[in-house]
């Protein structure tokens, strides 16, 4: 299944025989929990079932009920041929004739080049994973790993060295979380099995996390980035509001549970320090008990087990259960700037039903190339590519990057980069003006 593109036939795909054919109109209509088609190259599904057993999660499906989920599904599934199989049961019927392959007035031309440069991707072999790349990343993990457990064996537990091995693992929890989300997406292996096997030996045994929690969560973020509802990132459960809307829709309604022109203060004491240590370690663990995923409840319990039969016996339970807590202090503070700076800043409102480039764009935006940003950030300073190409492997993101460039220039779409020392100050400005947008609507309207 793809837009044409993926045998190299013309963006507008001719239309077979079938028994139904339906406006775009009937088919916005059901997008309700109890009712949900979509669209993609022209063939109406009926998803209302299939959601539940989706892969990815119903959630992530679920947000493209009523629209075009082409472009989407062509992002997220790197064997197309494999999971249309999937598709054939649910197929009841196709576009009528005189109904425009696009949804809501996106532009056709614009979904056409998009696909002729995801084809020329192809062709340049971007979406061909380097064994090289990825097998030098994980060992440096391991070594870093193993360079910890070396500090405290042959230097003991005094300070200096226990902070070195703090510093050793935070460096190396970080960096498995960068690996976790390239197997995560699909983008090391050509087969989908290997990934996921992948996923779970990183995610689970290396960071004690699970990869079914992460899936779900992540994928929707993609599919629907900075929009309210759909993506689980912006959903800050009160404790900020963000973007130029939600401050005014919070401040008219005098909802003030804390003083959100203040945020961009507090965030340095609830963002990055509790983000892994507190929320994300007590969602995963409660995730996977509610959701019964023994699968991953092994792989995560396999790393804790690791982690102390290697440190109790230099730092006894409560000593590495104090280090293990610092480690995460750390490694949350790296997570937050690097996932927030390229995020926060943006476009962050409610659904607008933009086409896959503009909605992308509108939402992301890129951190300058060097060495250090992109270890540091697991190539996510190439976060334009990463969204708009999320199956292809991180090390060809300057590649592909002139060429989305030159089509966001031609259709005046804004692609962003900053300095890395400019995003991070960003976060901290788009705070403090959505607190200030919420505090003036919440004294004057």
């Amino acid at each position: 299944m793809g837009m044409g593109g993926q045998n190299g036939e013309d963006c507008s795909t001719s239309c077979v025989k079938s028994e139904a054919r339906y406006t775009w109109e009937e088919i916005q209509k059901h997008n309700l929990k109890t009712d949900k088609w979509l669209v993609i190259d022209r063939k109406v599904y009926n998803i209302t079932q299939w959601v539940k057993r989706h892969p990815g999660g119903l959630r992530v499906i679920s947000h493209y009920a009523g629209e075009d989920a082409t472009e989407a599904f062509q992002a997220f599934h790197p064997d197309l041929t494999f999971v249309g199989k999937f598709l054939k049961p649910l197929f009841i019927g196709e576009l009528a004739d005189s109904e425009p392959s696009q949804d809501r007035d996106k532009s056709e031309q614009q979904a056409c080049d998009f696909q002729v440069l995801r084809r020329t991707a192809e062709e340049m072999g971007l979406f061909n994973a380097s064994p090289v790349f990825f097998s030098l990343y994980l060992s440096h993990i391991i070594l870093l790993e193993f360079l910890a457990w070396a500090t405290v064996y042959n230097l003991g537990t005094g300070w200096i060295s226990t902070l070195i091995t703090a510093m050793l693992l935070t460096i190396s929890q970080a960096q498995a979380g960068w690996l976790q989300h390239d197997f995560g997406h699909l983008s090391v292996f050509k087969k989908s099995k290997w990934n996921h096997i992948g996923h779970k030996f990183v995610i689970g045994h290396l960071k004690g996390a699970s990869a079914n929690w992460w899936n779900h969560r992540h994928f929707q973020h993609h599919a629907k980035p900075n929009i309210f509802k759909k993506d689980p990132d912006v959903n800050m459960v009160h404790i900020f509001v963000l973007g130029d809307t939600q401050p005014v829709e919070y401040g008219k309604k005098k909802m003030k549970y804390l003083p959100y022109n203040h945020q961009h203060q507090y965030f340095f004491l609830l963002g990055p320090p509790l983000l892994i240590p507190v929320y994300f370690t007590v969602q995963i663990m409660k995730t996977m008990i509610v959701r019964k995923d023994w699968v991953d409840l092994a792989w995560s319990l396999s790393y804790y087990l690791r982690y102390f039969i290697t440190f109790v016996p230099f730092f006894g339970f409560f000593g590495s259960v104090a280090l293990l807590t610092i480690v995460r202090f750390f490694e949350s503070h790296w997570f937050v700037w690097v996932t927030q700076m390229n995020h926060i800043p943006m476009e962050i409102d409610h659904e607008k039903y933009r086409d896959w480039l503009s909605s992308q764009l509108a939402a992301t935006c890129n951190i300058e190339q060097s060495f250090f940003n992109d270890w540091f950030s697991g190539h996510l300073n190439f976060q334009i590519e990463h969204h708009l190409f999320p199956t292809m492997p991180r090390h060809n993101y300057c590649k592909i990057a002139p060429l989305v460039r030159s089509l966001c220039s031609k259709y005046n779409v804004n692609y962003e980069e900053k300095t890395l020392y400019n995003a991070c100050r960003d976060v901290v400005l788009s705070l403090k003006k959505s607190g200030e947008l919420w505090l003036d609507a919440y004294l004057h309207k």
